[in-house]
């Protein structure tokens, strides 16, 4: 089960507790990062893995690290949320974290724009770290911000296509579609109606669908969130409204939004085993690398298929791409041992036999190029699918910006009045959404 996802929810709390940091935290000083990484050092690390699978992982790295760097002790703290870590930031002293991995990729604006975190360029030059020769662009978007490099990316999450092979056998379908017009089609194919409700739905095309969001839908349209002023993008990039478009068009041919959201309710926990890909409830589910190892977990009694998410028929070359995120990792500006923290975070980070080791223990999708195509990865069936997505030169991601994930919120609420049809218009709704984004954004920076 994957812990690098982010939730909104989370990245606003997040980021509201960030904001406090913006008038105890300066960066990085002239003094902070010139202690000597040789010499006898002892730094905090604060994750937040909790599993004992994934803690385990955790400090066995670790180890490994502090045996390469016999100089370097390193006290490990786990199950940290995001508030405690920017508490223990705001209070700093000798018991604060020097380097702090969080999942909250939504806060990276945060934590580079309020000096939370410092700006890793100079380490990475100092080490002759080419990032853009290491990490996927899409990694790199999200884990910097305005240039600032104030975090590096631990894992990856892809998302894709989980279908039911066997669901897919018995309505005459040979492969997973790859356009969204075939996909619309074979979604209609695989629901069997039942009165006012289904027997099996073909996909849950709704945002409150579980990982069916405007952003991990519009990823596959390749859309640029904003301009070159910086300035949102919504109403002008056609990708925004096309995905808007399709996903509406969906939901109608599908038996409508009331009907499908009758049917939702009746769904079970998203991290729980009665998930409804896991019990059949529907045919094809969006989602992350980690669904396959749940329903795997859960007894799903159907063969388990996974592909890329479809594109848009005029950009069929680009089958293949997908939605990325992940875990992120940094120096806090507060920590006094700043040369030390970096060579924990330069090994967690780039080493490709560390990364690899992760991997392989929580089942994440490594972050560096070299990790993706290491032959110590260990690759079972349906996996490859979410490494190949993650490799893909067109896979993108939801850049960082000064207010946190708080434009994605915006965008999702439209969404939701949108596909409800509280919003009918849709132009004049895109509209209006970009400009409360932009007056958000302003009062953010």
């Amino acid at each position: 089960m994957s812990r690098t996802r982010t939730t909104t929810a989370a990245a606003l709390a997040a980021t509201a507790a960030i904001a406090l940091l913006a008038t105890a935290c300066t960066g990085q000083s002239g003094s902070a990062a010139d202690d000597d990484p040789k010499a006898k050092a002892t730094i905090n690390f604060w994750h937040g893995w909790s599993a004992p699978s994934e803690v385990k992982a955790i400090e066995e790295n670790v180890e490994r690290f502090e045996k390469a760097h016999p100089n370097i002790t390193v006290k490990v703290t786990s199950n940290v949320t995001d508030d405690k870590i920017n508490q223990a930031l705001r209070a700093g002293g000798e018991n604060a974290p020097d380097v702090v991995s969080s999942f909250t990729t939504d806060s990276v604006g945060k934590f580079c724009d309020s000096g939370a975190f410092v700006d890793l360029n100079p380490f990475l030059e100092k080490s002759g770290i080419d990032p853009a020769k290491v990490f996927p662009e899409a990694l790199r978007q999200y884990t910097q911000f305005e240039g600032n490099q104030c975090t590096l990316p631990l894992l990856n999450d892809a998302y894709g296509l989980y279908y039911n092979k066997d669901a897919f056998k018995a309505a005459g379908i040979a492969e997973p579609p790859r356009t969204w017009s075939e996909f619309a089609k074979v979604a209609q194919k695989l629901t069997k109606p039942e009165g006012d409700s289904y027997e099996q739905l073909g996909f849950m095309p709704t945002f409150h669908g579980y990982e069916t969001t405007p952003g991990h839908y519009a990823a596959q349209w390749g859309p640029a969130y904003f301009d070159a002023q910086g300035k949102s993008n919504l109403a002008k990039d056609p990708a925004f409204a096309e995905m808007f478009t399709f996903q509406k068009g969906l939901i109608d041919k599908l038996g409508g939004f009331a009907k499908l959201e009758k049917y939702r309710n009746t769904f079970g926990d998203e991290w729980g085993a009665k998930h409804p890909f896991h019990t059949g409830q529907v045919a094809m589910q969006l989602d992350g690398e980690w669904r396959l190892g749940m329903a795997k977990e859960a007894g799903a009694k159907f063969e388990i298929g996974t592909a890329p998410l479809p594109v848009p028929d005029d950009q069929a070359a680009d089958y293949g791409k997908g939605y990325l995120a992940g875990t992120i990792m940094g120096i806090a500006s507060t920590s006094a041992q700043q040369n030390a923290a970096w060579e924990l975070v330069k090994y967690m980070t780039t080493d490709t036999d560390a990364v690899v080791a992760f991997s392989n223990a929580i089942h994440n999708v490594p972050s560096t190029l070299e990790a993706l195509k290491s032959p110590e990865l260990k690759v079972e069936p349906g996996f490859r699918t979410f490494l190949d997505i993650a490799r893909h030169p067109k896979s993108n991601t939801t850049p960082a910006q000064a207010d946190g994930g708080a434009y994605q919120v915006t965008l999702q609420d439209f969404g939701y009045a949108y596909e409800s049809g509280k919003e009918k218009d849709l132009k004049a709704g895109l509209e209006k959404t970009a400009r409360q984004i932009d007056t958000d954004l302003a009062k953010a920076k």
